[in-house]
């Protein structure tokens, strides 16, 4: 008896998935399709489906596509306090925490925020940072995303840090990271709701990351900004500048007054945006 549409039978339907999945090799576009088609007559639910696709995903998908970037790391400095690195921890509710040297492309390992919890008994001894360092792991940029998810599990690690061609720290990646692009966004109680790139400011402004894209800003102020080469707000900005900008530096583009708000000598964190009468 039939129970799908179109003639077709759940159980036939799992049996050729299953005889696809443990037979012979076959192209995985194929596959895939199959596994569409079962969602189709109701034989895969749609979080199936998504964790399904996910799997497929992550084979094409870079460390780069996925990481925390360099500018939104929190991270701890060897020279901090008990005090310093307990604040940081609260106030960010993270667990794990690169640890810097001189500059933020020395990273000298990872501090979990559960080992510095015994430092706050009475009569404790004091801190002592190489007591409690983690060894640090570093992958390039172009790794994949599959590949780095095996050395998770493989290594029991739940971060590496992610460098750029040069050496120099290009951002962060968890074991989260890499489940998300799976299962979907994973979200806990120290989550925002949402991630806002642009809010409003009291005198009428906007404060704007200089990561939000240029889509997602065009799309805010109904703008048509070209981006040119570059993604982000910060990438354009920053061209047009000729320089790496400091704070309170202004410049008028595309009809938005752009004013840095926060950077450092490396890159721009934020603007107040201003549209213009042009």
């Amino acid at each position: 008896m039939n129970d799908g549409e179109g003639g077709v039978s759940r159980s036939g339907l799992i049996a050729r998935i299953s005889r696809m999945l443990f037979g012979n090799p076959i192209d995985r576009e194929e596959l895939l399709e199959q596994v569409r088609e079962a969602h189709d007559h109701d034989v895969v639910d749609d979080e199936l489906l998504k964790m399904v696709e996910g799997v497929f995903r992550i084979g094409d998908t870079l460390v780069r596509e996925v990481m925390v970037p360099r500018s939104k790391m929190v991270v701890l400095a060897r020279e901090d306090s008990l005090e310093a690195m307990l604040d940081s921890a609260i106030e960010s509710a993270h667990s794990r925490f690169p640890v810097i040297g001189d500059d933020r492309d020395e990273v000298v390992g990872i501090v979990l925020a559960k080992d510095l919890l015994p430092y706050l008994r009475q009569n404790a001894e004091p801190l002592v940072l190489r007591d409690i360092l983690r060894e640090v792991t570093f992958v390039p940029e172009s790794k994949r995303l599959d590949t780095m998810l095996q050395e998770f599990q493989r290594n029991r690690n739940h971060m590496a840090i992610v460098v750029d061609e040069y050496g120099g720290v290009a951002g962060l990646v968890t074991i989260e990271d890499a489940i998300e692009e799976i299962v979907g966004e994973i979200e806990d109680e120290h989550d925002p709701d949402a991630e806002m790139f642009i809010e409003p400011l009291d005198n009428g402004g906007f404060e704007v990351d200089a990561l939000t894209t240029v889509d997602e800003f065009n799309e805010f102020f109904a703008s048509d900004l070209d981006d040119g080469e570059f993604e982000t707000v910060g990438g354009m900005v920053a061209q047009a500048f000729g320089r790496v900008p400091e704070v309170a530096d202004e410049i008028t583009l595309q009809g938005f007054k752009f004013r840095v708000l926060q950077a450092d000598e490396r890159r721009i964190d934020s603007f107040e945006v201003e549209p213009t009468a042009e």
